[in-house]
């Protein structure tokens, strides 16, 4: 089992500009199916053995198409979400940052009669490391198979994350990218009962960031898991009232802030660290201490 795809997942990537390509490619050598890739207009054409094709409909109705990586621009980006979930992709994955938040709001109501798990915008992606399979921008060669889920508004540390886990030789059963603006398609709490229900996963890595109140939603899951989760909050030191970096990481009244977060995170039983530096190490005594390894 793996958490949204697995080695029969076929990826359609919309947006086959230099960003889709390149991914493509990256995806393909990793082992992931890449099936095609869509961009209105270029139908029929073929780059690089990617067969291009109008519409996501065509790519699902040709090639088994179940897995949408959106790349197109901002402007249009809402409407390559509803066009996947109309073509009925089950897992859309949108990397594309900046789609304007009322775009959003629509979007988010439109999937609630759909069968389309989105996840982000603003992303980077999921990877399930043990079944060979990428849809995204993270860097395949730092993931380790194994089986600690890795859950991030945050792309950077994601791959700090991982990077940490692997050197230690702590393997992930995946990691899910939730995205860094204030309207998400999937929740960290979402996300976490994903990785709860995979039995490839022994353990979660929650890293949130400051702003909103994503964390304590989590916080309140965590406290029925049966798996061990150890927490980061980004932006600890980040002014009242000023963005960092993601357009969601704004503080906006004390449940935004990193303290607020952190608090209810503990209270839920999660190991909270207070650097990133620390995450893989007090991934790996968690491990140990559960006998987990």
């Amino acid at each position: 089992m793996a958490v949204l795809l697995n080695r029969e997942s076929r990826v359609v990537i919309q947006g086959f500009g230099a960003a889709g390509q390149r991914e493509a490619h990256t995806s393909r050598a990793y082992g992931t199916q890449v099936v095609a890739g869509v961009t209105p207009g270029r139908g029929g054409q073929e780059i690089d053995g990617f067969p291009i094709r109008n519409t996501v409909r065509q790519a699902v109705d040709e090639f088994g198409a179940n897995v949408s990586l959106i790349f197109v621009p901002a402007p249009f980006a809402a409407d390559a979400i509803v066009e996947a979930a109309d073509a009925g992709v089950p897992v859309a994955i949108c990397i594309t940052e900046g789609i304007p938040p009322l775009d959003m709001v629509k979007v988010k109501a439109y999937l609630r009669a759909s069968g389309t798990i989105l996840i982000g915008p603003n992303c980077p992606g999921v990877i399930s490391p043990s079944e060979r399979a990428r849809a995204g921008i993270m860097p395949p060669d730092v993931y380790l198979e194994g089986s600690v889920g890795v859950i991030s508004r945050s792309g950077t540390l994601v791959y700090e994350t991982v990077d940490q886990l692997t050197r230690l030789g702590v393997g992930q059963s995946g990691s899910v990218g939730v995205g860094g603006d204030p309207i998400i398609g999937t929740s960290q709490r979402e996300a976490l009962a994903l990785f709860e229900a995979d039995d490839e996963t022994a353990a979660v890595v929650l890293i949130g960031e400051i702003g909103g109140t994503a964390e304590q939603e989590a916080a309140d899951y965590i406290r029925q898991m049966s798996k061990p989760v150890v927490a980061f909050i980004a932006g600890a030191t980040a002014p009242t009232g000023r963005r960092m970096g993601h357009a969601g990481a704004i503080i906006a009244g004390k449940a935004g802030t990193a303290q607020a977060k952190q608090t209810a995170l503990m209270n839920a039983g999660a190991t909270v660290v207070q650097s990133p530096s620390l995450i893989g190490e007090t991934m790996q005594r968690v491990l140990k201490e559960r006998g987990l390894t």
